[in-house]
């Protein structure tokens, strides 16, 4: 059994989700031992809302699913990287592919992405 330190993080490690294909960081969430249970019984990214309280299945709403391939614990056994397939090619609940669609120029925010999916008809 994989024995993940989530004393540090008050219960809670980050979980880094990677496109396994491109390498590309998509999302950084959080999971609980219950997410992280979940996610190798199921083979599906599930992890836990902070704002909710609650485990959130990645892409239970909007159908952007994430196919866990690979699994790696960094070396204090206190955050996930999970390399994953991303069904519908958006991992962003903003329509995004990646959460990482602003970049810091100067002192603002740019958007350099574009989006995949409109946000207001995935979540009615």
């Amino acid at each position: 059994m994989v024995k993940l330190d989530y004393k540090k993080g008050n219960g809670l490690i980050p979980a880094i989700a990677q496109d396994d294909k491109t390498g590309e960081v998509l999302m950084l969430a959080y999971m609980n031992e219950q997410a992280f249970t979940e996610t190798l019984k199921t083979g599906k990214a599930t992890y836990y809302s902070r704002s909710r309280n609650a485990l959130w299945k990645k892409g239970e709403t909007s159908g952007h699913v994430q196919n866990v391939k690979e699994i790696r614990v960094d070396c204090d056994n206190d955050t996930v990287l999970l390399k994953v397939e991303q069904i519908g090619n958006a991992a962003c609940h903003k329509g995004y592919k990646s959460c990482f669609f602003s970049k810091v120029v100067g002192n603002d925010l740019k958007i350099v992405e574009s989006k995949i999916f409109d946000p207001k008809e995935v979540y009615k």
